[in-house]
């Protein structure tokens, strides 16, 4: 049984989080960060 996950390019991973109403805020480095309305935590993705 392999339940293995895909492996995600940070950009990928981005464009997922944009579907469920995550926004680019701004990239410092290679870290790009995610904020959303209403949510307390803010995303860093690498």
């Amino acid at each position: 049984m392999s339940s293995a996950l895909p492996i995600l390019s940070g950009r990928e991973v981005v464009r997922v989080f944009e579907q469920f109403g995550w926004q680019f805020a701004r990239q410092s480095a290679s870290h790009i960060i995610l904020v959303k309305e209403g949510e307390l935590a803010t995303l860093s993705i690498r």
